[in-house]
């Protein structure tokens, strides 16, 4: 089931080139309790809100209670709630109260808000500990020593094992035997529980536990903090499990042993700077995935920060085809794309941030989730020949800065932050280039694919869209000073630090508008068409049409 992402920070929209607008409210509901967590599902179906003491479920529709009930009536075991974990898949939520050594755990049925099981038997759970496990309705959960799987809607124990360290990533499961293949990791929220940790990829059987297989992989496993998307990919095909990480890995499904691998151990947290007092902190896209074209593979290899190159692989041998001449020193590689037989490398620019704050006052536990993105340098584009992995040509003009580059048709355009250029594939030479500051947007901070033929720029304070083909200025909306909080199909969210959101429409720009409280907490709709803001005891629909 998709999710929704939760964006309890604040969003900008100022005034543009055309009226702005405020959001339409579609309804307005005053629950009995205070909202400290929220938490939606997705549209048609239903949301939840929560006090230290209370919790209410309500339709997205209709904005209609569903049930409203105190945490004593539906756990009378727990004296009082430290924390809650949605697990929407399987329609529970686990409520904690924590004490010291001795926390109790209840697991609720979200639908009805009844109890469905209760122990103090797993302790220092959080969510990065527990992985739900959807073909089989159970929660594979991560203690110091060992892996426990227990039913989802009983709490019944089923197996545990020691042999195990970390926590589930990614799977594979096979319905014929009951077995799945699947990847530990430690998420940064855990990483002190292990000590003596190790890569493992293993085949188990899930009916009692039993390690058929087990291997080591190479790089480091991630789940991004907020998102919760996996960034490694792995598949079962033809006997073969392939595990896209950091390169790729190829083991036999029967056995486990190593049939090639092309990867690399690479730290993106060392890219940019933590910031101060984050509880859980990750970087993402500072290195391109590997590109299949047929047979072939192209790999990004990261040996370190001095010795970085391209090679092309045969996807089923491992056979090495060509290794790219050594690529000058940098910090991070985003983007890399198969065009007419040329391999683009956009060498430094725009990576992803996502990290968790928790702050502690006399109301509660205010926890803000932050994603943002951060340019890096130093920064450049390469062009290598897809045959024999020759340098074709490179382009200095982008030393100084790159926002990023993207692909529209036959067009390779790149953006400098004050400049947008299309690049011809075959030459480097410059088909044209057009200032930003024809959207009156500002600095461009990223710029994306839209349709066929559109470039959206992001820019410092607004939004505006170009021609891929000719360069010319399409729309634009322009606002106060703001930066990115994501994008859904057609609809782009802005935020400042202050209590405003808003959203655009890329089709012509126009956006809405909608002031909230600074510290009420914010949920966009997996369509991009609904925003949900919980605000002290209020929860308000918006749309973004």
């Amino acid at each position: 089931m998709k999710k929704l992402y939760c964006i309890s920070i604040f969003f900008l929209l100022g005034a543009g080139l055309l009226a702005q607008e405020e959001m339409t409210v579609v309804w307005e509901k005053k629950l009995g309790h205070e909202i400290i967590w929220s938490g939606n599902s997705l549209e048609g179906e239903n949301s939840y809100a929560a006090s230290m003491k209370e919790m209410s479920l309500f339709e997205n529709n209709t904005g209609n209670v569903i049930w409203e009930k105190t945490f004593k009536e539906m756990a009378p075991d727990l004296r009082k709630i430290d924390e809650l974990i949605p697990f929407r898949a399987s329609r529970t939520i686990f409520l904690f109260d924590r004490k010291a050594g001795r926390d109790q755990i209840a697991c609720i049925n979200l639908n009805s808000g009844k109890l469905l099981w209760s122990t103090d038997k797993y302790q220092d759970l959080t969510e990065s500990s527990i992985t739900y496990i959807d073909e089989e309705d159970c929660f594979a959960i991560t203690l110091k020593k060992e892996l426990v799987y227990v039913r989802a809607q009983t709490g019944e124990e089923l197996w545990s094992t020691g042999k195990f360290k970390g926590v589930v990533g990614q799977y594979s499961y096979d319905s014929g035997d009951k077995t799945m293949v699947m990847v530990n990791f430690v998420p940064s929220a855990l990483g002190a529980l292990f000590s003596g940790f190790k890569n493992q990829i293993v085949r188990i059987n899930m009916t009692n536990g039993e390690i058929l297989w087990e291997n080591t992989y190479i790089g480091r496993a991630e789940k991004k903090v907020i998102t919760g998307e996996f960034i490694f990919e792995l598949n079962v095909v033809d006997d073969k499990v392939f595990l896209r990480m950091n390169g790729m890995q190829v083991y036999d499904y029967n056995t486990g042993k190593n049939i090639w691998a092309a990867a690399f151990d690479f730290t993106p947290d060392r890219v940019v700077g933590k910031p101060i007092g984050v509880r859980d902190f990750g970087v993402y896209g500072a290195v391109a995935d590997p590109l299949i074209d047929g047979d072939y593979i192209y790999v990004l290899d990261m040996i370190n920060r001095r010795k970085q190159f391209v090679k092309k692989y045969h996807l089923h041998t491992g056979e090495l085809v060509w290794t790219s001449p050594e690529i000058d020193d940098t910090k991070a590689i985003p983007g890399m794309s198969l065009v007419d037989g040329k391999i683009m490398l956009q060498i430094g620019g725009v990576v992803e941030k996502q990290y968790v704050t928790v702050d502690r006052t006399g109301n509660g536990i205010t926890t803000t989730y932050t994603v943002e993105f951060e340019n890096v340098k130093p920064c450049g584009i390469q062009c290598l020949d897809a045959s024999t992995g020759n340098l074709v040509w490179e382009s200095e003009r982008f030393k100084k800065g790159i926002t990023n580059g993207i692909v529209l048709g036959d067009n390779y355009i790149v953006c400098s932050g004050k400049e947008l250029y299309s690049l011809d594939i075959s030459t480097g030479a410059e088909k044209y280039s057009v200032p930003v500051s024809k959207g009156g947007v500002g600095l461009a901070t990223q710029i994306q694919p839209f349709k066929d033929n559109t470039i959206v720029v992001i820019g410092e304070k607004g939004v505006s869209t170009f021609d891929a083909q000719a360069g010319d200025l399409l729309n634009s909306g322009k606002y106060r000073k703001s930066f990115l909080e994501g994008r859904v199909g057609d609809i782009v969210v802005m935020k400042t630090e202050k209590a405003d959101i808003g959203t655009f429409d890329l089709n012509t720009c126009v956006y809405k508008d909608f002031k909230a409280r600074t510290g009420a907490q914010h949920w966009l709709s997996t369509d991009g068409n609904f925003v949900y803001v919980f605000d002290k005891k209020v929860v308000t629909k918006l749309s973004t049409q």
